[in-house]
């Protein structure tokens, strides 16, 4: 009897196998052969697929970062609410924050990422939304709008990115890191207030 292939499902697998790959083991770290043999494929087929090891990271990212762009759209007029929307969405996917920490340790800043055109493209629209909530008088102007975009995801982040400061420096139990997520909320509101 003849086995019938699912490309879309062999993709699929393979890219479920490469997120967990890179999240746990960083560009450099990653090997094809675990990713292969996690997605039940073979090398080649990750190779026709998505190309390179490079270029496979490069789309893993991208996907999830548009994954958290469709999921969590910046919304100015609810700062405290995407706030928590962008912190329930990284403590349900942790695997994209590792996945941006990689990048920056293997990229560094300076070094151009394959795909940064595409990326200042996804985060200028972002800034946007910010930039508009600062014309429309809804968040104050007194910081430049990339700017406070940066700053807003930074505090969203880091708690998930560094759970262990978090736990060193908040506590562990769930009445600190709701304590710990007011505490960003307010910041994140003064920061905005006008």
């Amino acid at each position: 009897m003849a086995t019938t292939r699912d490309p879309e499902a062999t993709r699929a697998r393979i890219f479920d196998a490469a997120v967990a790959e890179f999240a746990r083991h960083g560009i450099a770290g990653a090997r094809i052969d675990r990713i292969a043999a996690e997605a039940k494929a073979n090398k080649q087929l990750i190779y026709a697929y998505f190309g390179n090891k490079a270029e496979l990271f490069s789309q893993v990212l991208g996907r999830r970062m548009l994954d958290l762009a469709a999921a969590v759209p910046v919304d100015p007029d609810d700062i405290e609410g995407w706030l928590d929307r962008v912190m329930d969405y990284h403590g349900a996917h942790p695997e994209l924050l590792r996945l941006l920490y990689w990048e920056g340790i293997e990229y560094g800043g300076t070094e151009l990422l394959p795909d940064e055109t595409e990326r200042q493209e996804h985060y200028a629209q972002k800034v946007a939304a910010i930039q508009d909530g600062q014309d429309r008088g809804v968040i104050s102007d007194a910081i430049p709008a990339p700017d406070l975009f940066f700053l807003l995801i930074a505090m969203a982040n880091w708690a998930a990115f560094v759970p262990q400061m978090s736990r060193i420096l908040a506590g562990s139990e769930d009445a600190d890191r709701d304590r710990l997520r007011a505490s960003i909320k307010e910041a994140a509101r003064r920061m905005v207030a006008r």
